[in-house]
C-alpha cells in the first residue's frame, strides 16, 4: 500500500502535495490500519528536500488529522462507537468505551491524552470519545495537543535528518515504539498514583 502513495507523492506539485498530506492525516481516524506516519514522514522529507516550508507542512497535516478526529468523535456521538469501530477493524466496542469512560473518570483528559500515543489503540478514541459524551471543547483541545506532539515530532525528524530516507523511516519507527512505551508508563504510573490516593482518602 506505502509504495505506490510514495511514488505519487514524488509527481505532486507542492500545493497538491500539502493537501494529499492533510487529507492522509484525516483518513488516519477513519481507517487506522492506513500508514499515516510513513507517508506523513515521506511527504516531510519530500518537503525537505525541495526547501519548502516545515511549519506550512505541519499546520496541514496537524489541521488534517484534528479535523478527522472530530469528524469521528461527532459521529460517535450521534451514532454510538459500535458500528464505527467495527467498520474501523476494532474489537469489543462496547467494553472499549466503558473502559474510555472509566479512564475518563479517573484521570480526565490525561486519559484521553496518553490513549492517543498508544499502537493499536490511537485510532479508535474519537469514536469512543464523542460516545462517552466527554465535552467537544475538551475533546478537540487534547486532540490537538496530542496531534501537534505525534505530528510535529515526524515533521521534525523528516527535516533533520533531511536526504536520508532510510534513516528517517528508521527513526519514525523507533520514535512511535518509544512514544507508545512512554504512553504506557505515564498511564502506569498514574494509575499507580490514584491506587494510592485512594487508598489514604479510605484511611
Amino acid at each position: 500500500m506505502l509504495q505506490p502513495i510514495m511514488d505519487w507523492l514524488v509527481g505532486l506539485p507542492g500545493a497538491a502535495m500539502y493537501a494529499v498530506l492533510g487529507l492522509v492525516a484525516a483518513i488516519e481516524n477513519v481507517f487506522p490500519p492506513f500508514p499515516a506516519d510513513m507517508v506523513v514522514a515521506f511527504g516531510g522529507f519530500l518537503a525537505a528536500r525541495a526547501d519548502r516550508s516545515l511549519l506550512l507542512t505541519f499546520l496541514v497535516v496537524w489541521i488534517g488529522n484534528v479535523g478527522g478526529a472530530m469528524l469521528m468523535y461527532a459521529l460517535g456521538r450521534r451514532y454510538g462507537a459500535g458500528p464505527l469501530i467495527a467498520r474501523m477493524g476494532g474489537g469489543d466496542a462496547a467494553r472499549a468505551q466503558e473502559r474510555l469512560q472509566t479512564l475518563y473518570g479517573r484521570y480526565g483528559t490525561l486519559a484521553i491524552f496518553v490513549s492517543r500515543f498508544l499502537p493499536g489503540v490511537r485510532g479508535f478514541v474519537p469514536p469512543l470519545t464523542g460516545a462517552a459524551r466527554v465535552p467537544a471543547p475538551r475533546t478537540i483541545l487534547v486532540m490537538a495537543l496530542a496531534s501537534a506532539v505525534w505530528y510535529g515530532g515526524i515533521c521534525y525528524l523528516a527535516y533533520r535528518i533531511g536526504n536520508n530516507w532510510e534513516a528517517l523511516r528508521e527513526a519514525v519507527t523507533d520514535s512511535g515504539r518509544w512514544i507508545g512505551i512512554v504512553a504506557i508508563c505515564v498511564a502506569a504510573v498514574g494509575a499507580a498514583l490514584w491506587y494510592l490516593h485512594r487508598r489514604r482518602a479510605v484511611r
